[in-house]
């Protein structure tokens, strides 16, 4: 078992291992680390604690120290030359006319690098500018390009929740989503409605995944045939997965009737596999192009 403490350098970016040394740490605190980028500012999501050795990549950096109020100034100096810094890329990227879209700037906290994210269409030829900019502050400069999802957890927004985006929040990791995650949860296939600002699909569609696929496996197919407690044999017209009820339409006598009963009541051949999603050439176009990563 190793001890370490867990530290963020954004507000819900991935969290990475250091060594506490013999120094007291706690959660919330802010420390000053060594990274592969330099020496950087982060905070201390999780206290120390110990974690199985493979979970950690080695050699593990110690941290340097529990920031300072020196520290912490130069920080929130480093965020005010951050914005000055956007103005001057953007001023760059216009004179050399690249077509390329600036989302954020960063500082390393000792000054040592400045990193520039952006997102573009196509592969962009940037040489120029980065000997440009690297005239301007003196130091080294690393253009980065991001896809549209991280992009979009850079920037934040309102979903069609309502609420606050889940990558902005709280997501430091995005997980893979597929369309069928959406049929499973019997959503409407509509591009439109199972993307998010991003355009991809949604992420909140990995959410309730798992609870989805095990009550589905509890109920028939729509078009089923299945026999009744009371004895009627009829079809599935349709079912509720979260309450775990089915609609069926029962022959009772010369007429038919539609009856609602519990899943459990239900006779009826389990799950085979899945039925195949048929969509038009301009739905499957759509939701090809929301699946893709960047």
């Amino acid at each position: 078992m190793t001890t370490v403490i867990g530290v963020r350098f954004r507000s819900v970016g991935k969290i990475y291992y250091f060594a506490p040394k013999d120094l007291e740490i706690k959660a919330g605190e802010h420390v000053i680390v060594e990274t592969a980028r330099g020496v950087e500012y982060g905070k201390v999501v999780l206290p120390p604690r110990e974690v199985e050795d493979e979970k950690v990549i080695q050699p593990l950096k110690e941290v340097i120290r529990v920031a300072t109020v020196q520290d912490k100034k130069k920080e929130e100096n480093n965020r005010k030359k951050e914005k000055e810094a956007f103005q001057i890329c953007l001023k760059k990227i216009k004179e050399h006319h690249l077509e390329m879209k600036l989302i954020d700037v960063e500082y390393t906290f000792d000054n040592n690098k400045i990193l520039f994210y952006f997102t573009a269409d196509g592969r962009i030829d940037f040489r120029e500018l980065v000997k440009d900019l690297a005239s301007v502050f003196k130091t080294r400069i690393e253009l980065r390009q991001i896809g549209v999802r991280d992009e979009t957890k850079i920037l934040g927004g309102i979903g069609i929740c309502g609420r606050a985006l889940c990558c902005h929040t709280y997501l430091s990791e995005f997980a893979p989503v597929s369309i069928k995650m959406a049929k499973e949860q019997n959503l409407s296939l509509n591009p439109t409605k199972i993307s998010g600002v991003c355009g991809r699909l949604m992420c909140c569609l990995k959410n309730e995944e798992e609870t989805y696929e095990e009550l589905n496996r509890k109920l028939p197919n729509q078009g089923d045939r299945v026999t009744a407690p009371d004895g009627l044999k009829g079809e599935v017209q349709s079912v509720n997965v979260l309450r775990q009820l089915v609609k069926v339409v029962v022959d009772v006598g010369d007429e038919k009737e539609i009856r609602e009963y519990r899943a459990d009541e239900l006779k009826f051949k389990p799950r085979q596999k899945k039925e195949k999603i048929r969509l038009t050439d301009e739905e499957m176009k759509a939701l090809k192009e929301l699946e893709k990563e960047k």
